[in-house]
């Protein structure tokens, strides 16, 4: 009876295709796994049917295993930090040469030879004429401001997720939450890594004249003050709060059908990750257009606007883009932007929830010991 009651349960959920999509990453894509069911009651035992469906297997209750999504307290600030710092210096180090590709494609008046089909055209064209180092030039100022943002980043989403969770919908997950926290860590992300930003694409230009960070850094405080490290602040913040707005919240629903017990499952965070990335990085890219004209302030397309001095501002940078290219100017780099976010994003949380889970693990293993 108890066979028959569970063969209709699993029945039943074939309609549904979130049901059914979860159950196939929760499986880790394999045909032999367990299928996964959890019954009535909230017993905390799972049951499982082997790959014939002929049996049911009882497996260890879940409280046997430490609480991945509920830290130790006292110790989860630096967990998240840690955890985070480590997810954002990998992400940008290991998509940084689309990321320049990315940088040269939303040039609004590129030069002849700085003109690309595609991200590999790009990528070959640029190695080839400027040498195999090129496309990562730039990369040492990014990885050092990518461990700080990171790590305020997510020890700030983490906590203000759980914060506003818990006020909104006690004991459960809130959309609205996800969102808004992700918007709040955003502040603190962006205030620590807008200046590495304004370093990276000034060198990661076509013919740029700065060779070395530290001449870019000097030359920029010299020629233009402290305030062109923070000149496309707020449009940054424009173009990265709907963003990550977006990124949580599309990342949470997915983790809701692909892994609605919370468990660390890199199928599930490796999809979830790159299909938010994606679906972001889309909707963003006007604005992520306009904050590379600020930060670098392109040569050409200010001569041909007839603009003396700097851009200052999003309604300046925007007035400017639409003068250059009208609207379709805005889209510019769409292709290398979504291939730039998908794996990194990817990356970032599949990176993010090992960490947090080793270093979860290791906490209650101390704990333990105690």
């Amino acid at each position: 009876m108890e066979l028959e009651a569970v063969l209709k349960e699993r029945t039943a959920a074939a309609g549904d295709p979130g049901r059914v999509l979860g159950a196939w990453v929760r499986r880790g894509w394999s045909a032999a796994g367990p299928s996964v069911l959890e019954p009535e009651g909230g017993s905390g035992a799972t049951l499982a049917f082997d790959s014939t469906g002929s049996r049911i297997l009882e497996l260890a209750s879940k409280d046997n295993e430490p609480e991945y999504e509920a830290l130790p307290e006292g110790s989860n600030v630096t967990t998240h930090m840690l955890a985070g710092a480590v997810a954002g210096v990998m992400e940008h180090c290991l998509m940084y040469p689309v990321d320049c590709v990315k940088t040269r494609m939303q040039s609004l008046q590129p030069d002849p030879a700085a003109r690309y089909r595609n991200v590999m055209d790009a990528l070959s064209k640029i190695v080839r004429t400027e040498g195999f180092w090129r496309p990562l030039r730039g990369l040492n100022v990014t990885a050092t401001g990518a461990g700080p943002a990171h790590a305020l980043y997510f020890a700030c989403y983490e906590k203000l997720k759980k914060t506003l969770s818990d006020i909104i919908r006690p004991g459960g997950n809130c959309h609205i939450a996800n969102g808004a926290a992700g918007c709040v860590a955003t502040l603190l992300h962006d205030a620590a890594m807008n200046p590495a930003e304004v370093i990276k694409q000034r060198m990661q230009m076509y013919n740029s004249p700065y060779r070395k960070v530290t001449d870019c850094i000097r030359v920029v405080w010299r020629n233009e003050g402290a305030g062109a490290f923070y000149r496309s602040y707020t449009t940054q913040l424009t173009m990265n709060i709907p963003f990550q707005a977006i990124h949580f919240m599309t990342y949470e629903f997915l983790q809701e059908h692909l892994n609605p017990h919370r468990q660390y499952n890199p199928t599930s965070h490796m999809l979830s990750g790159a299909c938010a990335g994606a679906v972001a990085a889309a909707a963003t890219t006007p604005l992520d257009v306009c904050k590379t004209l600020l930060n670098t302030q392109e040569s050409l397309a200010l001569n041909s606007s007839n603009i003396s001095g700097h851009i200052t501002g999003m309604a300046n940078a925007f007035r400017t883009v639409y003068q250059v290219g009208g609207i379709a100017a805005y889209f510019r780099g769409v292709q290398a932007r979504v291939i730039y976010q998908m794996p990194s994003t990817a990356i970032a949380w599949s990176v993010y929830e090992f960490f947090k889970y080793i270093l979860t693990k290791q906490q209650e293993k101390r704990r333990a010991g105690h």
